[in-house]
């Protein structure tokens, strides 16, 4: 690979660490992180050569609510489902927190989040707090917030990022953070600048600070599991939601509505979902990807332009391969999950009730133990965990920067979404450097030029000559 297009997510996860992020070293209840499936797992860790020395990686403090500190006002942008969950898993995380301005594309997405804000918490915003438009993210910023949840649909968070940023705000962002390559450089760029403000930035890849993962990746990390040489991951699940287009609905206003089913804002759910599953291998192995090959197809979609289903061959940078598959139909087979081989054992997790190591003979040597889990901690929720990660951070002055990591996770699912559209291999060279910009030129909330967004079909018809 070429150097100047590469970013060292192992440089990246030491400097962080080292950086002086809260609890490097331990998180959490020890109990819980290092539980066991008996005690013959604690005798074959400690035999094994650990991948990484503890210190040189970052694991987050997960304690269950925030340490006192800095009172801090939050603007949201982005009012629907997710930015709303958001703004409450913010105000759930700690005390001396609050919500002062909100932002959206249409006003009954900001005036219903506010009427839940008044009704739940007791936080009344008042009209002169609440901004709408496409440009009303800038408002929230400038409003006099100290930080910002971005919720938006995906593409808009690069620019989102990068305005709050410029002004000096932490921001929380959620996935994925970009859904192109303008987008990621965007991201990238902007980490550069946060960094260099001294600013904590935290993603919504929520398996960083689900407590079953993080000890999992510990035990990995520990060496259990050896030398990690591929792995397959899954999100495979029934339809998501979607909006049939209303009267009176401009172009504009139906597909942000119905944003999930679009790629130009979505960037397809290979990009939107099954990224969560891309970031745990690339977290867990530290790799980026040199190649992707995959294919897709739409077979049961309602609306929007994007496929229902992916499957993408991963070659990593150090030459193994990670298998990625993804899909949303009715009544198919679901699993959400992530399996690691390695050169002395597997591992098998997933969020809801798994996370087990096996050696070479299949016998179970470690299994989180979410009982323990639940009798040592209050706070399990990972939604919660990673707002009050972000706070610690915030009140503590230790910076902190996810987006640089999750921003590699996006471009290996951009990958392999452009390979699926296209039937071609995709590189990680070709694709960081490339000029695609999925952003529409003549984006507005009134009549916009629809021929564009069609479900793309890969390779050529079989009659066509060469």
């Amino acid at each position: 690979m070429k150097k100047e297009n590469s970013i060292s997510r192992r440089s990246f996860l030491k400097s962080s660490a080292m950086a002086g992020a809260v609890g490097a070293i331990g998180t959490g209840s020890a109990a819980v992180l290092t539980s066991c499936g008996g005690g013959a797992s604690g005798e074959k860790a400690g035999a094994v050569k650990a991948l990484k020395e503890p210190g040189t990686y970052y694991v987050p403090n997960l304690v269950d609510f925030a340490t006192d500190g800095q009172e801090l006002k939050a603007g949201i942008i982005g009012c629907g489902g997710r930015g709303s969950g958001a703004a409450f898993d913010f105000l759930n995380a700690a005390n001396g927190v609050t919500v002062t301005a909100l932002a959206d594309t249409f006003k009954d997405r900001v005036d219903s989040l506010a009427e839940k804000l008044k009704t739940e918490k007791g936080i009344d915003i008042p009209e002169s707090m609440r901004f709408v438009g496409l440009d009303a993210y800038k408002q929230v910023i400038d409003s006099g917030v100290d930080v910002v949840i971005v919720a938006t649909p995906p593409n808009f968070r690069p620019t989102h990022f990068q305005y709050a940023t410029e002004k000096g705000k932490h921001s929380f962002l959620e996935k994925p953070i970009c859904v192109d390559p303008v987008g990621y450089r965007t991201i990238v760029a902007t980490a550069k600048q946060a960094q260099a403000k001294n600013l904590c930035v935290i993603t919504g890849t929520q398996r960083h600070h689900q407590r079953n993962y993080v000890a999992a990746y510990q035990k990995v990390m520990e060496g259990m599991i050896g030398e990690i040489t591929g792995g397959t991951v899954y999100w495979n699940q029934s339809m998501l939601w979607f909006r049939e287009r209303q009267a009176g609905w401009s172009d504009c206003e139906w597909m942000i509505r119905d944003w999930v089913n679009w790629k130009w804002l979505s960037g397809d759910h290979i990009v939107e979902q099954h990224v969560h599953n891309i970031d745990v291998f690339t977290w867990f192995s530290g790799l980026k990807p040199k190649t992707a090959v995959g294919f897709g197809s739409r077979h049961r979609r309602v609306t929007g332009d994007q496929y229902d289903n992916f499957s993408v061959d991963f070659e990593m940078e150090n030459g193994i391969h990670m298998h990625s598959m993804c899909r949303q139909i009715d009544g198919c087979v679901n699993n959400v999950s992530e399996f690691f081989q390695g050169t002395k054992g597997t591992l098998q997790i997933s969020a809801g009730n798994d996370a087990v190591i096996k050696d070479l003979a299949g016998n179970e040597i470690w299994k989180y133990d979410f009982e323990a889990e639940k009798a040592n901690t209050k706070q399990q929720n990972p939604y919660v965990l990673e707002h009050v990660n972000w706070i610690n951070h915030i009140r503590s002055k230790k910076p902190i920067d996810q987006a640089s990591e999750t921003a590699i996770a996006c471009m290996a699912a951009i990958m392999g979404r452009e390979s699926a559209y296209s039937g071609e291999m995709s590189t990680w060279d070709a694709m960081t450097t490339s000029p695609l910009d999925y952003l529409p030129k003549d984006l507005n909330l009134g009549k916009m030029d629809m021929s564009g967004f069609t479900t793309l079909v890969p390779g050529k018809p079989r009659d066509q000559k060469k």
